[in-house]
């Protein structure tokens, strides 16, 4: 009879290569693929319907043998790369997405090759993870002494802030007695504009959507400061707990910037925690025509924002940046007997997961790092005023335009309009846009998104995206007006 250990041996497998040379060749193939993908891009539709046998191919079961290397790269080449979502095309300009970089995607090969888990622990990668946090606090004005940590992106960021702010203002130890020990009901204060994940943050938190007290903004979509305190103090007078401010760098429907120093002078004058969700404008902060829009970010609490937008890393990367790094880590810290420090080897190194909720993190930093290192910061400043530009040039020709109007006076990088063919009612003109929308897109030509603003049904475009062009954008205006003509018949 064999031994059991010989028997073992033979049943010993890995998931490396077979045939090193092999995958070596299939893979300069990819790469050379990638470059052509991302080199022809305009060639292709922003979008484009997935026929059924697609849709169809998702469906399968799950695989039980194995299959070539090449078949199942040759299946990603004809089921997956031909219909994306788009948002890497240069007229993709639907919700807020970011449109990545080939040597973002190319550090996320590394990052994947390399395998580093970023928990914590004595590594390169950890390091570089805190070196880029350091470099987000450096752009937006925060000081060295602050606390930081990278995440899925804008509303993990700000989930993290919120967090802070109700564990530090909350009056209780909540990490130890839970929110049901909080004596009086927690206010959060921001603008009828602010990003959903507020709320849903709100819910998270155990405090609800009615710990989120709303306030009216004015035609400029800016947070009415006088109604805020107002609710302060009627709050306080009813024995509710106000604790933190909500303020917008930039707000998803039209990117209004709240007054950024006025609410920070509030936020002091009330001993409130002052959170600025910039996920779509604190990077003006770097920008050199631009940055004095969001002055007064500095003195926040917390900041959140996306370096997979403006910065133009490939999905995911967010960032959340806490000025009192104490209240951060005791938002958070937890030291089980496995994950205790030693004075030197592999567990010396910083807990990273310490300052977040996941203890399992992806090596996102490496993405960040590549691409400034590549083309400098400066580059990136001068491509968000490019962004602003581009999208006052795009207001400039709805204004000209007899069939286009504008629905929200144009902030930064986001412009609402709309089709009018003339008198006609409000369902009429959001079926027509609507159709128009669906239009563009099913013809590969844009992709806009949606939304209303005070009231108002619109066309939303935003744009961030580095390939973006001026002739892009003549060729949205170009074929809305001939699509709302078509449509309405005109």
């Amino acid at each position: 009879m064999r031994p059991f250990a010989d028997v073992a041996a033979e049943m010993e497998e890995t998931l490396d290569p077979g045939d090193w040379d092999e995958m070596r060749a299939l893979s300069h193939r990819i790469v050379d693929d990638s470059i052509d993908y991302m080199r022809d891009i305009r060639r292709r539709p922003v979008w484009r319907e997935m026929p059924e046998e697609v849709r169809t191919f998702f469906q399968a079961p799950l695989p039980r043998k194995p299959a070539p290397t090449a078949e199942v790269y040759r299946q990603v080449t004809e089921k997956l790369m031909p219909y994306p979502m788009g948002n890497v095309h240069p007229r993709f300009w639907s919700w807020y997405m970011g449109s990545g970089n080939f040597t973002g995607a190319l550090a996320d090969f590394l990052a994947a090759v390399q395998g580093s888990n970023l928990g914590g622990g004595s590594h390169a990668a950890a390091l570089m993870d805190e070196q880029v946090v350091n470099w987000c606090k450096e752009m937006v004005g925060f000081p060295a002494s602050a606390s930081g940590t990278l995440l899925s992106g804008g509303s993990m960021a700000n989930l993290i802030g919120l967090t802070v702010a109700r564990n530090f203002k909350a009056g209780v130890d909540v990490r130890e007695e839970g929110v049901a020990a909080i004596s009086k009901p927690l206010r959060y204060y921001g603008s009828d504009q602010i990003h959903s994940c507020h709320r849903r943050a709100l819910e998270v938190l155990g405090l609800g959507n009615r710990a989120l007290r709303r306030i009216a903004t004015g035609e400029d979509l800016r947070i009415d400061l006088t109604a805020l305190r107002r609710a302060i103090a009627e709050d306080r007078a009813e024995s509710f707990r106000p604790v933190c401010i909500i303020a917008n760098a930039g707000t998803v429907n039209t990117g209004a910037i709240d007054d950024l120093e006025a609410l920070a002078r509030l936020a002091a004058e009330e001993d409130l925690w002052l959170h600025v969700d910039g996920c779509i404008g604190a990077l003006l902060a770097i920008a050199p025509r631009n940055a004095y829009r969001v002055c007064g970010l500095e003195h926040a609490d917390s900041v959140a924002l996306d370096p997979h937008k403006w910065l133009h890393a490939p999905f995911d990367v967010g960032c959340i940046l806490i000025r009192n790094a104490t209240a951060h880590r005791e938002s958070f810290a937890v030291t089980p007997e496995y994950l205790e420090s030693t004075p030197r080897g592999l567990a010396s190194g910083r807990w990273l997961y310490e300052y977040g909720l996941q203890t399992t993190r992806s090596f996102r930093a490496l993405k960040v790092w590549m691409a400034l290192k590549e083309h400098g910061v400066e580059a990136f400043g001068r491509l968000i005023d490019q962004n602003i530009a581009q999208a006052a040039f795009l207001t400039q020709l709805i204004v000209e335009e007899p069939f286009l109007e504008l629905v929200a006076p144009t902030s930064i990088n986001i412009v609402c309009f709309r089709f009018r063919p003339g008198a006609v009612s409000a369902e009429a003109l959001k079926a027509l846009n609507t159709e128009i929308m669906l239009r563009l897109q099913e013809q590969g030509t844009a992709a806009l998104s949606d939304t209303t603003v005070h009231g108002e049904h619109c066309l939303r475009v935003a744009i961030n995206n580095h390939r973006t062009r001026r002739d892009d954008l003549e060729l949205l205006i170009r074929e809305t007006v001939r699509l709302g003509r078509q449509i309405s018949g005109i």
